[in-house]
């Protein structure tokens, strides 16, 4: 069985280049794929009464999702709200040019701080990190490259330098390291708490960033 695991996400992964599965698709094909590993392995270890430890490890699984992202849901509709999600609620009803009540407050951010370049490179940082609260790491991408080209044309130089801080620490951050509800998955494979896995990278993480950060205004 520990053989026959990678191999059928080995094949999974062949399935979505040859098939060209992609979003929702790949998505369904990886999780059919732990669905069958999964009934596979109880009934090897439970003969006669796989089929029934099989729906007792799938209401353990949604009840461990279920608490582990109790508290994200207010933390992630608050970035949604802020996003996109706004005008899809209440319509368009901001201003010209917004990209979203936080995304605005980011940019207004960046225009009223005093312009240097260890100013911006700590205001790149600071941006990235915020808007990997989400979880995603990704999310922020499009508003740090903003904030960046913002500081960057004020600045004469610096557009990649800043671009790429901003992205590090928005990745870092959101990506699977300080964020609890972005580390669930390896936290599950490995049986340990999502915030305590959180808690002992925090250290390593903002060191990480200082140093990340130093090194950038010296860039610029």
């Amino acid at each position: 069985m520990a053989v026959l695991v990678p191999l059928l996400f080995l094949l999974d992964v062949l399935a979505m280049f040859w098939f060209d599965l992609k979003g929702g698709n790949a998505t369904a094909l990886v999780g059919g794929t732990a669905l069958v590993i999964l009934l596979l392995s109880v009934l090897l270890a439970y003969k006669g009464k796989g089929l029934e430890q099989a729906t007792d490890c799938l209401i353990k699984g949604f009840q461990f999702g279920f608490k582990v992202f109790g508290p994200v849901i207010p933390i992630a509709a608050f970035f949604y709200m802020g996003d996109s999600g706004f005008t899809q609620v209440f319509g368009e009803v901001l201003p010209a040019g917004s990209q979203g009540i936080v995304n605005d407050l980011g940019i207004a951010l960046a225009n009223t701080i005093p312009l240097n370049k260890e100013v911006a490179a700590v205001t790149l940082t600071t941006v990235g990190v915020i808007t990997g609260l989400d979880g995603s790491g990704f999310s922020g991408i499009t508003l740090a490259g903003s904030v960046a080209g913002l500081f960057a044309h004020a600045l004469g130089t610096g557009i990649a330098t800043l671009t790429a801080l901003g992205q590090i620490a928005a990745i870092w951050v959101g990506g699977g390291t300080i964020i609890p509800w972005a580390l669930i998955p390896a936290a599950a494979i490995c049986n340990v708490s999502p915030f305590e896995l959180a808690r002992r990278n925090l250290l390593p993480v903002v060191i990480g960033l200082v140093a990340t950060t130093i090194v950038a205004m010296f860039l610029m």
